[in-house]
């Protein structure tokens, strides 16, 4: 892809996902992703009821009668952008492949973060960390990030998401929300996902394809492992190839879902052929309700 067609892309991105973040998330992102400590605000006279613990006694003392500290919440957020950029990405059966779903979402979120006055960093990780941004703010920083999603590309296919968290927990000390965007098609990230959610606020999306649900009966076809490289030839027509296929599936989703549980991360799920609006807008209702 060239300089023009990096540029058109990322215009196109910026384009829609700003106006999505406008209209829609930006206000459920400020009253649910709120600041994590108080700021000393200003003074008011005591009043029957305040809290003696808020008293500013240097302020009492000269003025002989009592007075309060009032707090406001702190606004800004550090928001971290966790992007699976392994070889399984790469597919997509109805005209949008993952990586590009994941494009798109991780935009809305950034431009949601960055109109609420708060820090965007990245990650990419593949089977290890490709590349880091540190958080910074502003539309500059953004559109940065946009066109590192768009043209960004990696030598290693394979996923860990474990080493993602670790390398994150270990960069970031302040406490943030993270955003982990993947497929996962992964294991073994369970104590890693709960150190990290114990620290910070972690939430997952998890992007899916519809064929990866469903074996299509087509015959003979060969398939190849995007992570491995691996070739293997099928019989899709074949009953029991069929059910061991969905069995794969649901018994990925039943791990993820016990890990999701375990580890008290919400998860909003995706798929490739459907709007991503719908799901974020529920995963953001779902978290307002328990506030």
């Amino acid at each position: 892809m060239d300089a023009a067609e990096i540029f058109k892309k990322v215009r196109k991105i910026e384009i829609k996902t700003r106006g999505l973040s406008n209209q829609i998330f930006s206000g459920q992102y400020h009253s649910i992703f709120k600041g994590r400590g108080m700021a000393f605000s200003e003074v008011r006279e005591y009043q029957y009821g305040d809290d003696i613990r808020n008293i500013d006694w240097n302020v009492t003392a000269r003025f002989n009668h009592p007075y309060i500290k009032i707090f406001e919440e702190e606004r800004e957020l550090t928001v971290m952008l966790l992007i699976d950029v392994s070889g399984s990405n790469e597919f997509g059966t109805k005209g949008t492949l993952k990586e590009d779903m994941i494009t798109e979402i991780a935009a809305v979120l950034a431009f949601s973060a960055i109109q609420n006055n708060d820090k965007v960093g990245v990650i990419f990780f593949s089977n290890q960390i490709e590349k880091f941004i540190p958080p910074k703010k502003g539309t500059s920083h953004i559109l940065r990030i946009i066109r590192e999603l768009v043209d960004f590309r990696t030598e290693n296919q394979g996923t860990n998401i474990a080493e993602s968290l670790k390398f994150l927990t270990n960069a970031i000390k302040k406490k943030c929300t993270i955003f982990i965007l993947s497929d996962f098609l992964d294991t073994g990230f369970e104590e890693a996902l709960q150190i990290a959610n114990n620290k910070h606020d972690v939430i997952a999306i998890k992007i899916y394809d519809k064929r990866e649900t469903e074996l299509p009966n087509i015959g003979l076809a060969k398939f190849k492992d995007a992570e491995t490289g691996r070739n293997i030839w099928v019989d899709t027509s074949s009953a029991m190839m069929q059910k061991t296929y969905r069995d794969w599936f649901d018994n990925t989703e039943k791990y993820l879902k016990r890990v999701f549980m375990k580890s008290g991360v919400d998860v909003a799920r995706i798929r490739t052929d459907e709007d991503y609006v719908k799901p974020l807008i529920n995963l953001f209702k779902r978290r307002e309700a328990r506030l």
